[in-house]
């Protein structure tokens, strides 16, 4: 039943992000609105990399990684729309092997004492991917409007 449940918010969160995203072009991928801002190929890339991120942490027996500085270092350095959008489809793949690796009740297991999600239930992470894959397709569909083009109704499709 859980794995029922959390296929479902991860599937939502792949079909929306992507149908969000889908005006980007390969030619935008360096663009940012700003200096130091992420550029959209980060976005999509520091997307795909949190769910890695999620899923690791969620059965790692310290927790999630903390590194946040490298981890922002490996996201800054994806230059390109088509890499990052399939470590994205790479990402949601292997989280659906590993929802599909673990039982019920070990995604019922609660999460290590810390900062991140400490004691809630494994399952858990299946919500704050989507709520943090929305906030970024979100961001990009700013990018995209600020390129001139206007982005999908994601729940339309």
């Amino acid at each position: 039943m859980i794995k029922d449940t959390i296929t479902g918010e991860l599937a939502a969160a792949h079909k929306f992000f992507n149908t969000s995203t889908r005006e980007l072009a390969e030619a935008d991928s360096a663009f940012t609105p700003k200096d130091g801002m992420f550029t959209a190929a980060a976005q999509i890339a520091h997307v795909a990399q949190t769910i890695d991120w999620f899923v690791a942490g969620a059965f790692a027996p310290e927790g999630f990684s903390m590194d946040f500085e490298n981890l922002e270092k490996e996201v800054r350095a994806c230059t390109s729309i088509a890499v990052a959008r399939a470590w994205f489809e790479k990402s949601v793949q292997a989280a659906h092997t590993a929802i599909q690796a673990h039982s019920d009740e070990e995604w019922l297991t609660p999460l290590p004492a810390g900062p991140i999600m400490g004691g809630m239930p494994r399952c858990a992470i299946f919500g704050a991917i989507n709520d943090h894959t929305a906030h970024h397709r979100g961001a990009l569909t700013v990018y995209a409007r600020l390129l001139g083009k206007v982005p999908p109704m994601p729940y339309m499709d």
